[in-house]
């Protein structure tokens, strides 16, 4: 888990990325496509075309950090908007994360009764 000072903003970036791209590139992606600051401390979250990888940019004050995750199984829930960005909380980012819907997280399994 990414370690998010409070105050810290998670934005996904709608669409898809090209995996290939490293942190300067996004972070280009970033100032021009977004038209934010990618040295402002907020995070950025892209995803791939095939949807089982996440690459996750931020800027904590001292350097810029680049973060991967992958998936075993399913696909990184991501909003149908085909360019943007939309900010989610960084709950919301927990869950997506560990492959949760994050728009609408629900418990997998729950007690009938008590006894």
């Amino acid at each position: 888990m990414i370690p998010l000072p409070s105050g810290v903003r998670v934005w996904i970036a709608t669409g898809h990325t090209d995996m290939r791209r490293g942190m300067q590139s996004l972070a280009l992606t970033v100032q021009q496509s977004l038209k934010r600051d990618p040295h402002a401390g907020d995070l950025y979250i892209f995803r791939g075309r095939r949807g089982d990888l996440v690459k996750i940019l931020w800027h904590d004050g001292l350097g810029m950090s680049l973060y991967a995750k992958r998936l075993d199984r399913g696909k990184f829930i991501w909003p149908s908007a085909s360019d943007g960005a939309i900010s989610i909380s960084a709950a919301q980012m927990a869950y997506m994360l560990e492959g949760i819907d994050w728009r609408n997280p629900q418990l997998g399994w729950r007690p009938q009764s008590a006894g």
